[in-house]
């Protein structure tokens, strides 16, 4: 019997060429990127890191001593000397949580007008490894404004670390002279070619003591010691609303009556303050930056041409704000005692103003701040990246205020049961009287309002907790940045700084240390900004839209748009984030 042939429904289907999968799969991997790119503009990459510290055995406190260096090469001409400073790196082999992670550095102060330095400086490092370290000392002169001058390298490494090392004690090393300056050492050959017996390398003497061994977690390599403090004046230029100022120190000069445009400015110097808090900061305080635009990542890995323009731009806007110079202020304080209270209270200036204060915490335990407010919001990228000089990770950033309070109880509720200051009008204070120096009088209300780094709510109590310990008797408060109620309080605050603060100033960062950069674009802003209505948009300046528009390049027809509306006249608002 011949067997049936199959129907055409029994025939097997025909299997899709390769041609035809390729567009269903274009299409599923499409989809997929889609749904991607929509959980990370959600909540994108960084912030909160929970990554604990590696194990590693125990380590060891030690010592370092920056004595002096002698036969410093000559760097400026016109005073015949050198204005040296060290800035020490500190290298180990204790295994980082990320290898974003920056090494420990040390800056001394800067002597001026020597080529004898005596800083007689100390720099006390727990959790050293017994596999030891390596100590990279560079040599600068101050330049300010000019680039400082390399004045040369010294490197120490010890092999190992233990309790029984006999460490070094004045110990002298030659620097090496290669990566200095070629200018600074033209007198110093000349000098060492005319005199016999005469050397022209400098030398730098330290001392190195092993003090015993350290706390765990012994992965945290962090400053014990000395507890500093550094003031930075930067230049910046102002209006005083309904005041006519001159515009610079030439106009200063010359009683002459001028016109009302140039009449309107006035140059100002801007604090910024650095003040090296005792470690350790908690582990839990580890914050990456946030990826909440595509070009923010290349920024702060360098990557790209518009990533190492804003990388560069943010570097050297950290290097403008924390600017060394002759008129920078340096000092210590015992740590954690009421003296660091009271230094910190002196630097946010009480409870004078109603100020607000932008702040940023390294992982060292280096607080950074700077007063805040839509006066400060010209020239700006990012606050808080500028504070952190673009680090990829910090322990902690947001804002923070001072209140003072009736009574010397130290309060830690943000509503306290007895009247404060600003809010209230209370006696023997500002705005009338000079601050009481009792830090038990005052709270320090301190948020995580970060769009950069974004801390976490979880990391309050640790950040409370280490402010308690390095300022004791001051009224620690720490609020989340979406409380109501810190909502209120800032309102306040800025209503009182309206009051209290005189005239509102108007600042941009200046160009350079001359007065004579500010240009008349940038005037006709700060006139834009007298006019706003709006306290919390700043406008901004020519140079900061260059900048946004190299993070977002599809903002360049908003402006353009914007500038042919108005007529060139007024400025954009930014997009945000600090």
């Amino acid at each position: 019997m011949a067997e049936s042939q199959p129907n055409d429904a029994e025939k097997e289907a025909p299997k899709p060429s390769h041609s035809q999968t390729a567009p269903v799969k274009e299409l599923k991997g499409k989809l997929a990127n889609k749904k991607q790119h929509l959980t990370d503009k959600k909540k994108p990459p960084g912030g909160f890191d929970p990554t604990p510290f590696p194990d590693a055995p125990p380590g060891y406190t030690v010592k370092f001593t920056f004595h002096r260096a002698s036969n410093l090469p000559v760097a400026d001409l016109r005073s015949n000397a050198s204005d040296p400073f060290i800035r020490a790196t500190l290298t180990t082999s204790v295994p980082k949580r990320h290898k974003e992670d920056p090494p420990l550095t040390r800056r001394t102060r800067t002597l001026r007008r020597t080529t004898e330095a005596a800083w007689e400086e100390d720099w006390t490092v727990a959790n050293v490894p017994a596999s030891g370290f390596t100590l990279k000392c560079r040599l600068y002169d101050e330049d300010w404004p000019d680039h400082d001058d390399r004045l040369g390298n010294v490197t120490i490494t010890a092999p190992y670390v233990n309790e029984e090392w006999e460490g070094q004690d004045h110990q002298v090393y030659e620097v090496k002279k290669r990566s200095g300056s070629k200018r600074a050492y033209l007198l110093s050959a000349a000098a060492a070619a005319l005199c016999q017996n005469t050397s022209m390398t400098p030398r730098l003497h330290i001392s190195i003591k092993v003090l015993g061994k350290s706390d765990p977690p012994h992965a945290q390599t962090y400053t014990v010691g000395p507890t500093t403090w550094v003031k930075h004046f930067s230049p910046m230029i102002g209006r005083l609303m309904g005041i006519k100022v001159n515009k610079d120190e030439q106009a200063d000069a010359n009683s002459s009556p001028q016109g009302e445009d140039d009449n309107k400015t006035k140059k100002y110097d801007f604090q910024a303050n650095e003040i090296q808090l005792s470690g350790p900061v908690p582990p839990k305080l580890y914050h990456r930056y946030v990826e909440f635009r595509p070009v923010i990542g290349k920024m702060f890995s360098s990557h790209g041409i518009r990533g190492r323009i804003l990388n560069k731009a943010l570097h050297k806007q950290h290097a403008r704000v924390y600017n060394y110079d002759s008129s920078t202020e340096y000092g210590s304080f015992p740590p954690c005692s009421e003296e660091a209270s009271l230094q910190f209270l002196k630097m946010a200036h009480f409870d004078e103003g109603g100020r607000i204060f932008t702040y940023v915490i390294t992982l060292d335990g280096m607080m950074r701040f700077t007063e805040t407010g839509k006066e400060f919001g010209i020239d700006l990228l990012s606050k808080h990246t500028m504070h952190s000089d673009v680090a990829t990770y910090i322990a902690c950033s947001g804002e923070f205020l001072i209140r003072r309070l009736a009574h010397p109880d130290a309060s830690e509720d943000p509503d306290p049961d007895e009247p404060t200051h600003p809010d209230r009008e209370l006696p023997d204070g500002p705005p009338n009287d000079s601050p009481p120096l009792d830090p038990r009088r005052y709270q320090l209300i301190i948020d995580n309002d970060s769009g950069t780094y974004r801390p976490d709510k979880s990391v309050l109590p640790d950040l409370k907790s280490f402010l308690e310990r390095n300022f004791p008797g001051l009224g620690i408060v720490t609020m989340h940045c979406e409380d109501d109620e810190l909502s209120e309080i800032k309102k306040a605050q800025r209503d009182v700084k309206k009051r209290e603060g005189g005239p509102q100033i108007r600042m941009v960062l200046n160009r350079s240390p001359s007065a004579s950069s500010f240009s008349s674009d940038d005037e006709s802003r700060l006139g834009d900004l007298e006019q706003s209505p709006d306290d919390d948009a700043p406008v901004m300046s020519k140079k900061e839209r260059v900048f946004d528009v190299i993070q977002d390049p599809k903002r360049v027809k908003e402006y353009i748009g914007n500038t042919l509306h108005h007529g060139g006249g007024e400025g954009s608002k930014p997009a945000g984030g600090s």
